[in-house]
């Protein structure tokens, strides 16, 4: 019995011996599970982002059933995309605290349960908080989530990544909005939103996806494998022979463990009565780490501000975003009332936009990776081009030069592939994340104002033209703030050399 004593001892501490500290790399970083990740981020921008430039046809199913103005009804569609990216830096609380699984699973029921109960709507104001703030919330902690697992996933092929992954805008703007234009016409637009409801279900399935890295969880097995080791070695002290006279001592074992087997009983006692107040603690540190990394990472961004550029580059996102949603949101009823329903009906101007637009995300994006062309003028021809389309929208009266109009806006609109590049190009790789979440919170609060104000300018004037040119003048006023970028620049460097030939 003592040497198969001694034989254990030996063999745990070459076991022991034999661990290794250093961290393994997770075999599905850049392959393997990273792209069903990708996959989850292509349906959320598909289900999300996709139903969300589809709210055109509902509109005006609302417009019709409640016979409210065109501004107070263009609040429903404004609030969930508003709100979607507004509380994009406070979802990072959630992130940090129950992780991207738990919230994105938690968002897809709630804009699910969004969708449903619009459909048992009375008025326009149960609409705003059904579906503007329930599925708004909702949908918000499915997209960030999607966009942080990429990130984390991915790290040599980043870019190809997302830019696969927010493809899904396109395609969803696409197929939804066929899918709600046959359901309403088919069963009515509140049956139409039961089952659009139960389709963006998926969401949740989505989130499932989205499981954290292998690596973080092989620390703590590795830990709790080392605490157990401990514990053995510890018992196995009992069973060393003797050193003066090589014999066992088996008494000193057997008392040691008989000691382990009332102390079992005891810690069962008392764990039965500490379990509760150690979980409580377990949550309570959890939810303040949570809450200061949140509160460092969004709150602790003063020094951005100092950047007169990025200063600058949120006055764009504040002007420009309103733009982009109005035609979406207003462009079926424009149709209408221009009489090419029967046209519109065979292609949408809307899957036009959707559909041309994803090629102009991975076009743009691709030229503003090459060395030779400055990501910035990209950015801001792009920018330009579609300022100038919706000032014009309003004149193309046939549907041939609408369609023309469309499809320049939903190429110029993908510099939202170059909007991570720029951003980085302004405050550097360390504020990026921080600077994101900003200009996002800045899109979402000309989403949120933009329609209701195009609809109000119809209810003064009832044409839909003054809403186009003054939300394009808008625009333009944005990317006016963007071409003082020379000039908004810090003049160290130039005020450097007067220093230095004075000196001599």
């Amino acid at each position: 019995m003592c040497s198969e004593g001694a034989q254990m001892e030996k063999k745990l501490d070459r076991k022991i011996k034999g661990r290794t500290d250093k961290p393994k790399v997770d075999p599905n970083i850049d392959g393997g599970w990273a792209w069903m990740v990708v996959l989850s981020s292509f349906l959320v921008h598909l289900l999300v982002m996709g139903s969300q430039m589809a709210l055109g046809i509902l509109n005006m199913e609302w417009l019709e059933e409640f016979n409210q103005s065109r501004g107070l009804t263009a609040w429903v569609s404004s609030l969930t995309m508003g709100i979607t990216l507004i509380v994009g830096p406070f979802i990072g609380l959630f992130i940090n605290t129950c992780g991207c699984r738990k919230t994105a699973i938690i968002g897809g029921f709630l804009t699910s349960l969004g969708w449903v109960l619009s459909a048992f709507a009375t008025n326009v104001h149960f609409l705003f908080f059904t579906f503007g703030v329930t599925a708004g919330i909702g949908s918000g902690m499915v997209y960030l989530p999607a966009v942080v697992m990429v990130g984390q996933y991915f790290q040599k092929r980043r870019a190809l990544a997302q830019g696969l992954g927010t493809t899904g805008t396109g395609f969803g703007t696409f197929l939804i909005t066929v899918l709600l234009k046959y359901l309403c016409a088919e069963f009515g637009w509140r049956n139409a939103m039961i089952i659009q409801g139960a389709v963006t279900l998926n969401l949740c399935v989505c989130g499932a996806l989205m499981r954290p890295l292998e690596s973080r969880m092989q620390c703590s097995v590795e830990t709790t494998s080392d605490h157990q080791d401990k514990k053995e070695a510890s018992l196995l002290d009992a069973v060393k022979p003797n050193d003066e006279d090589g014999e066992c001592r088996t008494d000193t074992a057997a008392s040691a463990w008989g000691k382990e087997g009332t102390n079992h009983e005891m810690v069962i006692k008392k764990t039965s009565r500490l379990g509760i107040l150690k979980s409580l603690t377990r949550i309570t540190v959890s939810i303040k780490s949570g809450f200061w990394n949140w509160y460092s990472s969004y709150f602790g961004t003063a020094s951005l501000f100092t950047n007169k550029v990025f200063v600058a580059f949120v006055l764009w996102a504040l002007l420009a975003y309103c733009s982009f949603v109005i035609p979406f949101i207003h462009l079926p009823e424009i149709v209408e009332l221009y009489g090419m329903s029967e046209q519109n009906n065979i292609f949408p101007l809307t899957s036009i936009i959707a559909i041309v637009h994803i090629f102009g995300k991975i076009i743009l994006g691709f030229l503003g990776d090459l060395s030779c062309v400055s990501a910035w003028n990209v950015f801001i021809a792009s920018n330009f081009t579609f300022g100038i389309c919706i000032l014009i929208l309003p004149l193309m009266q046939i549907y041939a030069a609408l369609a023309v109009v469309c499809a320049l806006i939903g190429f110029s609109s993908g510099y939202f592939s170059l909007m991570p590049v720029v951003t980085e190009d302004l405050v550097g790789i360390k504020q990026l994340a921080n600077a994101y979440g900003i200009i996002i919170c800045a899109n979402g609060i000309s989403a949120l104002l933009g329609p209701p104000f195009a609809g109000w300018i119809f209810d003064i004037t009832q044409k839909y033209d003054y809403s186009f040119y003054v939300c394009g003048l808008l625009y333009m006023l944005g990317i006016i703030c963007l071409l003082l970028e020379p000039c908004l620049q810090p003049k160290e460097k130039n005020s450097e050399k007067p220093v230095e030939n004075s000196e001599v």
